[in-house]
């Protein structure tokens, strides 16, 4: 009989799990956020749904979606360029913080009065839903495809992974001064202080020991995604005993790793993709069931106005006042209020006032889950059509549609083993290697032809279905891409139309200009470069696809150096 309930557990969670695989389809035909699919999925799967299945236990919802939360932030992290930070560090710190606690404070205010529930039971609620979702961003801009500007992106991504913290912390206040535990005094902010603090020294020292072990340990190399994983969850746990926020450590730990040259990164972060897209299946599968649409009917009037209020009040204006002293285009800031997704971090959030038995438990819950849907159903579902109305989406540019890197081998510059497709729109059918503009330092080393490989002495020329495998320099894969890469004639059509047809170097003077275009200069110096006057107008840190208009013109920045510095500018009528 044991056996029996055994194996129809095992029988129904492959089910699930193998129809929550199969539904990605449905995201990737109709554009519906992953993330809902799985929810839903887990909603029919439950107590009110067709297969009845009873699942009510709050703790092991915590714990599991806690690990969940862990392995997504962690993977999150270590793809995070670690050059966004120098982009949007403060920005995206002010909405982790500031953002947060403005949220709070409109939603509390919005939700005293729509539930007729104290000021503290209102802000408890405001702060359960304050924090935007790492997953549902991550997830969503990934599925999407979409390729924001950096700004934009790197703004969204950060905050998503710090601002977990901050709304952990308020929710936890707030459930001990409701449950009569604490009162609100300066220990509760000195509280909020060694949290940041402790969170982000062990994020640094965490990371920092990962690298350092890495280096040192002659683990195979199948152990070292598992030893990520065990150090994550075990760097979260070691970081909240000590008092700090274990989810920012293990974010900046993920952040520190990532940006390391690592031999084992590579095989890290193919383990890791999987992991963290089954993490996020599991959580908001176990969501799913643990709710009873049922009772989500009962709050469905006042929960929905919530919701509108968050979106449409409470996030805009979070985005605001924070982005204030950056001076954000106004583009920037509708798209960044559009997309403060919310997804499983508030349901889980809401898990603690039921742990700790304060009233009105049940309506949390319930309240955070119906948020959750509306926000995934209105904000996610139109995610890149908001993108491309702002016009933010900038082209992708061409690349290899498999590249290695071989950080294992010794060497003053980054290799990479490189793999281009040729189709048959390729303007390298029927070429042969000499005949392409590449650079001297890449190594022609063959290809794959009908599954067999053949060595570069013996493909003379190149056919559609052929896969070129090069030797390259991680700087020159730009331009062997725009050589290679059967994306390369797309990507610069949809590159012509973003930046314009003709592109000028960055230090061309205004005056230069002038010779070939009318322009007004009235107060503008005719001797400053084009970099000069679009970084002294933008007055912040310049990024690809910002633009500005000079009279009749559009200068759009196309490319930046090491030092962002404007090398390229597109330019376009208005």
């Amino acid at each position: 009989m044991l056996l029996d309930a055994v194996n129809l557990s095992i029988l129904i969670a492959g089910a699930l799990f193998s129809l929550s695989i199969i539904a990605t389809l449905i995201s990737a035909r109709f554009g519906a956020p992953l993330l809902l699919i799985f929810l839903v999925i887990g909603m029919l799967a439950g107590e009110d749904g067709l297969l009845g299945i009873r699942f009510s236990s709050p703790d092991t919802a915590l714990l599991i979606g806690s690990v969940a939360l862990v392995i997504i932030l962690f993977d999150g992290g270590m793809r995070t360029p670690p050059d966004r930070f120098k982009v949007v560090l403060a920005p995206a710190a002010a909405l982790a913080s500031v953002g947060v606690l403005i949220t709070c404070a409109v939603l509390g205010g919005a939700a005293t009065w729509l539930f007729n529930l104290s000021l503290l039971e209102g802000l408890l609620l405001g702060a359960i839903l304050s924090s935007t979702d790492a997953a549902a961003v991550f997830s969503i801009f990934q599925s999407a495809g979409l390729n924001i500007k950096e700004r934009v992106a790197s703004t969204l991504e950060i905050e998503s992974g710090s601002n977990d913290p901050m709304a952990v912390m308020l929710t936890f206040t707030l459930v001990s001064v409701v449950a009569g535990n604490a009162s609100l005094d300066w220990q509760l902010a000195m509280t909020f202080f060694q949290q940041a603090v402790v969170g982000a020294m062990a994020g640094y020292l965490g990371g920092k020991s990962f690298i350092w072990l890495c280096r040192r340990l002659a683990l195979g190399v199948a152990f070292f995604p598992l030893f990520a994983v065990s150090y994550a969850l075990f760097l979260f746990a070691v970081t909240n005993q000590f008092g700090g926020s274990g989810f920012l450590a293990v974010y900046l730990a993920g952040v520190l790793i990532g940006s390391a040259r690592l031999a084992q990164l590579q095989s890290i972060l193919r383990m890791h993709d999987g992991l963290a897209w089954l993490s996020q299946i599991v959580m908001f599968l176990m969501l799913g069931l643990l709710v009873a649409p049922a009772k989500l009917l009962q709050y469905a009037v006042p929960a929905l106005l919530l919701a509108l209020v968050m979106i449409f009040l409470a996030r805009p204006l979070a985005v605001i006042l924070s982005l204030v002293p950056f001076r954000f285009p106004v583009h920037d800031q509708i798209f960044i209020s559009w997309v403060g997704l919310r997804g499983a971090v508030p349901i889980i959030l809401a898990l603690i006032p039921w742990l700790a038995g304060v009233p009105n438990h049940d309506l949390y819950f319930n309240v955070a889950f119906f948020v959750v849907i509306v926000s995934l159903l209105i904000q996610g579902w139109s995610i890149a059509p908001v993108a491309r109305w702002l016009k933010l989406q900038v082209p992708k540019s061409p690349g290899p549609d498999h590249v290695m890197q071989l950080e294992a081998v010794p060497s003053n510059d980054i290799l990479q083993l490189l793999a281009y497709k040729v189709d048959a729109s390729s303007s390298v059918i029927d070429a042969d290697w000499q005949q392409l503009p590449v650079p001297d330092t890449v190594q022609f080393l063959g290809v794959i032809r009908q599954g067999e490989w053949l060595q570069s002495a013996n493909c003379a020329l190149f056919k559609a279905e052929d896969t070129l495998m090069v030797l390259a320099k991680a700087a020159d894969s730009a331009h062997l891409s725009e050589v290679l890469s059967s994306y390369a004639a797309a990507a610069t059509l949809n590159r012509q139309d973003f930046f314009g047809e003709f592109v000028l170097n960055g230090q061309i003077l205004l005056s230069e200009l002038a010779a070939f275009y009318t322009i007004e200069f009235g107060e503008l110096n005719p001797q400053q470069s084009l970099s000069e006057y679009i970084t002294e107008r933008f007055h912040r840190r310049v990024v690809v696809g910002d633009s500005l208009q000079l009279d009749q013109l559009v200068l759009t920045v196309r490319q930046l150096n090491d030092k962002d510095e404007i090398l390229q500018v597109g330019i376009k009528a208005a």
